[in-house]
């Protein structure tokens, strides 16, 4: 929790210890009230006392009541500033951070963790600082204070009002036994939770058409109810301190009444006044010593939890980043839109054994390189090792003549027009999805048309409402795969990067589409490099270069005439999609 506070600013540690100086004074203010109560109290037993004296000190006590109000108004206002203003920040950088790890440290965290992180936990925290804060101080203030007003008064009513502070100090211990350990639990079945429900969002149809409703309905129950269990345990276990509380201070003023009777009882006619003083004092005082500790209870009540959020939240702000920046961000080299591997090798942080072994080749500007190979070959990973969403285990692949690592991030992406496997589509219009980013590049309306037209998408985006201001859902669930896919390949397109990389990116199309398509790309980016992942071979047969890949080693490289000679296992996926004829043909 200490790690995270770092996180305020100057003028939110100043505001913090002027709440400091507000919250002592409301104490102050609170713990003078009393005395002046004895005094009436006193005054109101004695014969001849003025009236006027009873307001004036009933005024005086008004007053305090007054000030002490205005003095915690304005502690919660610098202190609800301080919390939002902290829990923005922290949201920000945490946000930021999960921008900057790989793909192998969101995939450890897991997509839901995060997203509770990021709202759930620092919620938590948000809440112990804005309630939290103010009890931490307010509390041992109070305490301590009472107690030295009442420490000489008798010492009957300070053993009682002792016996009572250690009763509730030993509730409160047994409570956090209980329940200390169950907060950790509560918030990872959070993160279950929101799993199992993200899960059944984006694979509605799928559960829909293989009724599985029920599945998925006893997966959510079973996470639900655990979750229930623990948090009702914790519920019902902290629901006894606060009755516990009550009866232990209601019983403590029963006893000083019963011990102030007696002490009454048994003294002198000149000292009855005083000790009944002292008794409405004392009363009052233990009530504040009692009434800090309930304070104190529900301190130990945020306290845990929010430790346990912090914590979750410091894992991620402390995780190192794997893929670091580099420093080159523009080169003076006369290599434009290569790629070379050399002795590459990859493996994920956890696998004992290597996914990629070996792989080396070179890639000139302008040819366009297909790789190709069985289920699980390494095909979409050795892509994805280009622009460094993985680093490479070992060996090096050099872009322009320098190794990826050199290269500052957001240089290193600027080189490429990236499809992935799956096309994402965001919540915004169709244009805004093509120009999506910063590029580095003015985009104009008519690059955002050709863009759309050489991708083969005009055909249905003419047809739309709106053409291009059509506005895509979320996931772009509200289009078809195929026409996803089109305008993820125009999105690269309207870049116009030195390097196009397509992750499987014609799967979704019909072969005349594809045909279509590759077509009027080749012609639209004769001076670009592009690399394709595909499964069909005739997507790739015209390509300028194939690698073959077979259980992560490069078994094959050439034309897709030199592979049917030289290389078995190209043969035999070609001859699983085409025949012979339509083979030598092609």
């Amino acid at each position: 929790m200490l790690q995270l506070l770092k996180n305020l600013q100057k003028k939110e540690w100043l505001l913090a210890v002027f709440s400091f100086l507000l919250i002592a004074c409301q104490v102050w203010l609170e713990l003078k009230m009393p005395d002046y109560m004895s005094k009436i109290t006193q005054l109101v037993q004695t014969e001849g006392s003025q009236m006027v004296d009873i307001l004036y000190n009933g005024g005086y006590m008004l007053l305090c009541a007054f000030s002490s109000l205005l003095c915690a108004v304005i502690t919660g206002y610098f202190i609800a500033n301080i919390s939002a203003r902290f829990s923005k920040r922290v949201r920000k950088k945490l946000f930021n951070k999960v921008m900057d790890l790989s793909t192998a440290e969101i995939k450890e965290f897991k997509t839901s963790s995060l997203i509770t992180r990021t709202t759930n936990d620092i919620t938590q925290v948000q809440m112990f600082i804005a309630m939290g804060l103010q009890m931490m101080i307010k509390a041992p203030l109070t305490a301590i204070w009472a107690v030295t007003k009442i420490l000489n008064k008798n010492w009957q009513w300070s053993a009682l009002t002792a016996l009572a502070v250690v009763i509730l100090l030993a509730v409160i211990a047994f409570i956090l036994v209980l329940v200390l350990p169950r907060f950790k639990v509560v918030q990872k079945l959070i993160d279950q939770l929101n799993n199992v429900t993200r899960e059944n969002l984006t694979g509605i149809r799928v559960i829909r058409a293989f009724n599985a409703e029920k599945y998925q309905e006893d997966k959510f129950e079973e996470v639900n109810k655990n979750l229930t269990k623990i948090q009702t345990f914790n519920q019902k276990t902290f629901a006894i301190m606060t009755p516990v509380m009550y009866l232990v201070m209601y019983f403590l003023t029963l006893a000083i009444y019963i011990v102030g009777i007696y002490l009454i009882k048994n003294s002198l006619l000149a000292d009855k006044i005083g000790i009944f003083g002292d008794m409405v004092v004392f009363s009052s005082y233990s009530m504040q010593v009692i009434m800090s500790f309930l304070m104190l209870a529900m301190i130990f009540m945020i306290l845990p939890r929010a430790n346990v959020s912090a914590n979750r939240i410091n894992e991620v702000l402390n995780k190192e980043i794997t893929v670091k920046n580099g420093f080159v961000t523009e080169t003076n080299s006369q290599e434009k839109g290569t790629i070379e591997f050399k002795n590459v090798y990859f493996k994920y942080p956890d696998a004992e054994e290597y996914l990629l072994e070996n792989i080396s080749f070179k890639v000139k500007q302008g040819e366009t390189v297909a790789f190709i190979g069985s289920t699980g070959s390494g095909k979409s990973t050795l892509i994805n090792l280009i622009p460094r969403f993985y680093d490479v285990s070992d060996g090096e692949i050099l872009v322009d003549g320098i190794n990826v690592k050199d290269y500052d991030l957001n240089s290193l992406y600027d080189k490429f027009g990236y499809v992935p496997q799956k096309a994402v589509m965001f919540k915004d219009s169709i244009e805004e999805n093509i120009t999506f980013g910063d590029n580095g590049k003015v985009k104009s309306f008519q690059l955002v048309q050709k863009a759309i037209e050489v991708a083969q998408a005009k055909e249905f985006v003419e047809k739309m409402d709106e053409k291009e201001k059509t506005m895509i859902a979320q996931g772009g669930i509200n289009i078809s795969g195929g026409q996803k896919q089109r305008l993820a390949i125009a999105r690269a397109i309207a870049r116009e990067p030195e390097i196009y990389i397509f992750d499987d990116s014609f799967s979704a199309l019909d072969y005349k589409t594809d045909s279509t398509l590759r077509h009027e790309l080749k012609k639209y980016t004769k001076n670009a490099t592009s690399l394709i992942v595909a499964q069909r071979i005739g997507t790739i047969m015209n390509a300028d270069k194939i690698v073959v890949l077979d259980e992560g080693k490069c078994v094959g490289i050439g034309t897709h005439k030199e592979l049917l000679e030289n290389c078995q296992i190209y043969r035999q996926i070609a001859l699983s999609q085409l025949s012979k004829e339509e083979l030598e043909n092609g």
